[in-house]
């Protein structure tokens, strides 16, 4: 290593260097995302309401309710049906996705879609039908992905004024009146109602607060320069392990050279 900077003294002063610019650029990057941030984080209501469900028909398997607001979720739970029935849940002014993967144990982070990616698994109508098996079933949708599906959500305005107004907007662009029918239909149509217990619940949306988004400037200095402590360890270690292991075995090669004797003539 002391015969590489002798022989390339600029090597060192190059180092340095990239060091120093890379330090400056992310203490900009703090700076200007702590002091002078354009996005702002709203705060929304994310607590399950539960629908009063009618039955359509006295006796028979059909409930329908209506809700207000803006939605996200709509969970229906149906338990005491007989196997092999169908449950049909139908939204009334509005289409929602569906997939069973929504809310599923082994896919807790499922939500159909993400960065401009739509997953295939869901769809989009306003009917949606799931065949009931075991002792209950779930079905489980969302009415949109524009709203924030954990009540926190992030937008980039130019102050805090046109954030909340874009943030109100949002939500009031999402308000929508939704009748919901759900059903228990077998080949036969709709079953009978006894035995049978139903649970509606959906998700609303209501702006809470609205603050600006703020980095910690000391928690991200300390991030910045592991970051770049690691890179440069990665840089540096890499070679010297070659350069060493090449050295060891060159050494360990002349070793035994000189420890094997020489065939008598």
């Amino acid at each position: 290593m002391r015969k590489s900077l002798s022989r390339n003294p600029n090597m060192l002063r190059t180092m340095v260097g990239v060091g120093l610019v890379l330090i400056l650029v992310l203490a900009y990057a703090v700076y200007s995302n702590t002091v002078d941030s354009e996005y702002y984080g709203y705060t929304t209501t994310n607590e399950p309401i539960q629908l009063q469900m009618q039955e359509d028909v006295e006796g028979e398997a059909k409930w329908h309710a209506t809700s207000e607001g803006a939605l996200t979720w709509i969970n229906v739970t149906i338990s005491g049906a007989s196997e092999d029935t169908t449950v049909r849940v139908e939204a009334s002014g509005t289409e929602w996705y569906y997939s069973p993967l929504l809310g599923a144990p082994d896919a807790e982070n499922f939500i159909c879609g993400e960065w401009n990616e739509f997953s295939e698994s869901c769809t989009l109508g306003s009917v949606h039908e799931a065949q009931f098996e075991g002792d209950n079933l779930t079905v489980r949708g969302l009415v949109t992905l524009k709203l924030p599906i954990d009540g926190l959500g992030y937008l980039q305005s130019e102050d805090m004024v046109s954030a909340e107004a874009d943030a109100l907007s949002l939500i009031a662009g999402q308000r929508d009146t939704v009748i919901w029918s759900v059903s228990v239909l077998d080949t036969d149509g709709v079953v009978s109602s006894q035995g049978i217990d139903l649970t509606v619940e959906i998700v609303t949306h209501e702006i809470v607060s609205i603050s600006e988004f703020k980095l910690d400037p000391i928690q991200e200095s300390v991030y910045s320069f592991a970051t770049l402590v690691g890179c440069f360890s990665l840089m540096l270690v890499l070679p010297l392990m070659v350069y060493y292991s090449a050295m060891y075995k060159a050494k360990r090669d002349e070793r035994i050279r000189n420890e094997t004797p020489e065939p008598e003539q």
